[in-house]
């Protein structure tokens, strides 16, 4: 995701700051303020968490089941991992995916070149075994998305992010395209763990001209046809891919979530003008890719938008495959697509919109996933819902159905093509509760529960706000655990209702007003807005974090357990350069490894290809940062985190 600590540049993705819901209902903060002034505990043992167990706790690691030396915290222009680990670099912008790629040359970019190499600020990633349904032996496929461009940091000459719009040329600008996308490279083991295998059969680039079919309710609409595809049902790309899933059938779900970005140029249908604008469109993006590619010019293609902003499903083990936007699952943007299957096999999908006052998402299959003979399109048929947060402690999954309560066609929904292209504004109809920019959404295997990683809000103001509430002009964030029925057991993520909790409030404890973990986290283990969570086999959760630095430490990593003495006790695992996020993380099913994506190194006020704030992964002199993946073991090849 791109993080809401740039605005250091009034043109750097500004319209990521600005929230577009226009009148938002109750917030999580006000829903959360009149729930805890009237119990004043948080649901799941959190306020049990922060008590403590009973006697002193141990002046290192407390209960915590994680056992590693924590990490001192630090801004730095390298990495860092805790002690006992190694961090390795497995692939970086640039490096050869396709067998005919050419070497890298940061000062001689071209389009061709980029579509065969690894492309920019990866993000969501997954670790594949090289057949369906097999355990990882000692080859595997990495996926990795490519979800935008820093401009400025990826050509000479351009200066700061607003320059760079105005100088940009149109090579440049293929070049950015070609750097969007996916990347699917083969991996294997060696004696030091794993390492980039040669490119194999499988090996591919996915960008932002891969042609690619568009299924569900929105295909054939009349919104999705332009000059180019004038039924509708083909699309060329996809844009701003940010987190992702996996299906059980083994094909990967990637997100396009900030696709305003690339559209620009006046609308003149007045039709779509509300829809865009929920959308976060605007007659001048970040990007100068309209005024050079006639179809991201809304004066020109005013229907092209609404082809992008979906999840979309790839298969790893088919490179001739055509990609699939999956228009059910409803256009907003995406973070995040992790799925869980309720008790009758029905499969769940849960979602984040991230824009601040935006919503989590539900979609739930019309029909059960059978694994001895898998659906290839199951994802076309099934209810796309939005959640609805109560101060009793429950939540609600509302449906959006045409038809159904407000969704109707005088509020200009004549179909579900109509609902899931205006997902937000249909959301917005419903009463749906505003959220803090809602990112990763994942279930937790362990123990059945879900959750939310709200990164911050610093629109909230003080009004909505009470000592007991996450906090006005919210620069932390928070985590909100969702509890189906059935919880650990059975639980049923397809149920209508669920109870909710806050598992904690990020921040520095004694400095940051509502600031809340286990007693006995450490001066390391807080933290600043969470972004992207995974679980390791024991069901302990790990955070990665994207504040940009504005909390004075690196975005890194941070792990707890979910349950028991140590929960909410996060410690600090790993830290990224300086201006770098951690994306991605994916834990191998035997906890023997974990993979990280390390995006927008070097991406700091001042900042430039020419001047970067850091060189790495290469620290080569003329070589600009570089967006890579890492993966880090145990050096005596233990569990991570042990």
């Amino acid at each position: 995701m791109i993080h809401a600590a740039i605005p250091t540049d009034p043109m750097d993705f500004d319209s990521e700051n600005t929230p577009s819901n226009p009148a938002p209902r109750a917030t999580i903060g006000e829903v959360i303020a009149e729930r805890y002034s009237r119990r004043g505990a948080l649901l799941g043992g959190l306020a049990a968490a922060l008590a403590g167990p009973a006697g002193a706790v141990p002046m290192r690691g407390g209960p915590s089941t994680l056992t590693f030396p924590e990490l001192r915290q630090q801004l730095a222009q390298t990495d860092a991992v805790a002690e006992g680990h190694e961090s390795r670099l497995l692939i970086r912008w640039g490096d050869p995916v396709l067998p005919d790629a050419p070497a890298f040359d940061p000062r001689r970019q071209t389009a061709a070149a980029q579509a065969r190499q690894f492309g920019y600020n990866n993000d969501f990633i997954a670790v594949l075994p090289m057949r369906p349904g097999e355990p990882i032996g000692e080859r595997a496929l990495l996926w990795a998305n490519h979800e935008y461009t820093n401009t400025n940091l990826m050509f000479p000459g351009l200066g700061s992010p607003s320059q760079a719009r105005t100088r940009m040329t149109a090579e440049q600008v293929e070049v950015e395209l070609m750097a969007h996308g996916g990347s699917l490279v083969e991996i294997m083991r060696d004696g030091r763990g794993w390492k980039l295998a040669p490119p194999g059969r499988l090996n591919r680039r996915i960008t932002a001209t891969t042609p690619m079919r568009i299924s569900g309710p929105a295909a054939g609409h009349p919104w999705m046809r332009t000059s180019a595809d004038p039924e509708g049902r083909n699309v060329l790309g996809m844009l701003a891919n940010c987190a992702g899933g996996i299906t059980p059938w083994g094909t990967i779900l990637t997100c396009e979530e900030n696709i305003n970005f690339a559209f620009g140029g006046a609308l003149h249908d007045p039709t779509q003008a509300e829809s865009q604008r929920r959308f976060g469109m605007t007659d001048t993006p970040p990007y100068a890719w309209h005024r050079f590619v006639q179809r991201f010019n809304r004066t020109q293609e005013p229907n092209e938008s609404n082809r992008f902003g979906w999840v979309v499903e790839i298969d790893p083990y088919d490179p001739e495959s055509l990609p699939v936007k999956r228009t059910a699952l409803g256009r907003f943007k995406h973070e995040g697509a992790a799925y869980a299957l309720a008790p009758d096999g029905r499969m769940v999908i849960y979602m984040g919109d991230d824009q601040r006052f935006d919503y989590v998402y539900r979609f739930v299959t019309a029909r059960p996933h059978n694994p001895a003979n898998p659906d290839r399109n199951l994802l076309d048929e099934g209810t796309l819902s939005v959640a609805r947060f109560e101060a009793d402690g429950t939540m609600r999954w509302l449906p959006l159905i045409q038809g159904s309560g407000p969704l109707t066609p005088e509020n200009g929904f004549h179909n579900q093509g109509d609902v899931v292209i205006q997902a937000r504004r249909a959301a917005d109809l419903l009463g749906a509760t505003p959220m803090d920019r809602p990112e990763d959404v994942e279930a937790n295997p362990a123990n059945g529960r879900v959750y939310v990683m709200l990164t911050n809000n610093a629109n909230r103001t003080a009004a909505q706000v009470n000592p007991a509430n996450p906090r006005a002009e919210n620069a932390h964030g928070h985590v909100v655990e969702l509890i189906p029925p059935g919880v650990p057991d059975r639980p049923d993520h397809a149920a209508e209702t669920m109870r909710w909790g806050l598992f904690l409030r990020a921040g520095k404890p004694g400095m940051d007003a509502g600031a809340e973990y286990h007693r006995a986290t450490s001066d390391q283990g807080w933290l600043s807005s969470p972004d992207n969570c995974a679980f390791d086999s024991k069901g302990r959760i790990w955070i990665a974090t994207d504040s940009g630095g504005a909390a004075g430490i690196a975005d890194g990593v941070w792990a707890a357990d979910t349950v028991g003495g140590g929960r909410a006790l996060t410690r600090l695992f790993y830290q990224a350069p300086t201006g770098a996020e951690v994306c991605g993380p994916w834990i191998l099913p035997d906890d023997s490894a974990l993979f990280l994506a390390i995006q927008h190194p070097g991406q700091n006020a001042g900042s430039s290809f020419d001047a970067p704030s850091t060189r790495w992964p290469d620290f080569a002199e003329g070589m600009p940062p570089r967006p890579s993946v890492i993966v880090i073991t145990h050096g005596e090849g233990r569990a991570i985190g042990s």
